[in-house]
């Protein structure tokens, strides 16, 4: 088996996976789609603290890390929301994620965590751009003539 070469393949699906989860977790908070938030069954009310501005995290960093674009700090953003997430809505209630209902934020924290510090993988939009930057042509600087009277 060719670890190697299935590694970045291997690594965009998690990260396509992880993504597509987690914008469906915006989704359905910030616009009450597929049933609406789980606590409400309905979307949160625009601007509130902190429900709205975490649902509206995961539904960019979600897009974004679905899509491989701005990856790194996409992932890094929605870990920290869910490291927030875990201990200062579950944690207090329990140590325990099997006991506190923490297991989601844990899980998405480490798995966002792990895409942020491996990157993109293969399949990303991030390569793309990287590869167009490299093959542009270098753009000619042009120096100032003194005039001189």
């Amino acid at each position: 088996m060719n670890v190697p070469r299935l590694g970045g393949p291997t690594l965009s699906l998690f990260r396509i996976v992880i993504g597509l989860l987690f914008t469906l977790h915006g989704l359905t908070s910030v616009f009450g789609l597929f049933g609406g938030n789980p606590m409400t069954g309905e979307a949160i009310a625009l601007g509130t603290w902190p429900g709205w501005w975490a649902a509206l995290i995961q539904l960019v960093c979600g897009a974004l890390v679905l899509a491989g674009l701005f990856t790194r700090p996409a992932a890094l953003l929605a870990s920290g929301s869910m490291a927030y997430a875990y201990f200062v809505v579950h944690q207090p209630d329990d140590l325990l994620p099997l006991r506190n209902g923490g297991e989601l934020s844990a899980l998405f924290c480490w798995s966002f965590l792990l895409v942020a510090a491996l990157g993109p993988g293969a399949w990303a939009l991030d390569n793309l751009l990287a590869r167009r930057r490299a093959d542009a042509p270098p753009v000619a600087v042009v120096e100032p003539t003194s005039m001189v009277v």
